[in-house]
């Protein structure tokens, strides 16, 4: 029997169900994929911030310093930073700063303050205190840091 305009191919459930498996998967991969980039967008200035504080921790202020400033060799061109030396550095933030000696920190959240911003702040619970806690601005473009303009709670 020969196919024509008004006899149409026999219904097969099986592939109309696969076919609808395939779409809901590619939905929910899309949805999970989505989910995972939103909840981590801000994860590269949080762990550049968890560097920053564990090389405190560590008293390593060269380190601390390097990330702080975005530069690795700071040391070959140190004149480049005097407006913040090191030594005013080690004064803000080792054992005689705000902080006094950095025993232990966790980073609670990151965020864009509203209307937009050219960098995010990084919210730091310092040596298990309450209040205050450390807010670090990580200009986004370079990952350099400063003390953040925006005071959060």
């Amino acid at each position: 029997m020969s196919s024509t305009i008004f006899t149409a191919p026999q219904y097969d459930p099986a592939k109309d169900k696969r076919r609808n498996r395939r779409i809901f998967t590619i939905i929910l991969v899309v949805l999970v994929l989505a989910s995972l980039v939103w909840y981590f967008r801000y994860w590269p200035e949080e762990h550049l911030v968890n560097q920053f504080f564990s090389a405190l921790e560590q008293k390593n202020y060269d380190q601390a310093y390097a990330l702080w400033m975005a530069d690795k060799g700071w040391k070959q061109h140190p004149d480049k930073y005097s407006t913040y030396p090191l030594t005013d550095f080690v004064r803000d933030w080792g054992p005689s700063g705000e902080w006094g000696p950095i025993r232990s920190h966790k980073v609670e959240w990151a965020g864009k303050p509203k209307g937009g911003a050219s960098g995010v702040i990084v919210v730091v619970t310092v040596n298990e205190r309450v209040d205050p806690k450390a807010n670090i601005w990580v200009e986004s473009k370079d990952k350099t840091m400063t003390f953040s303009p925006y005071v959060t709670r």
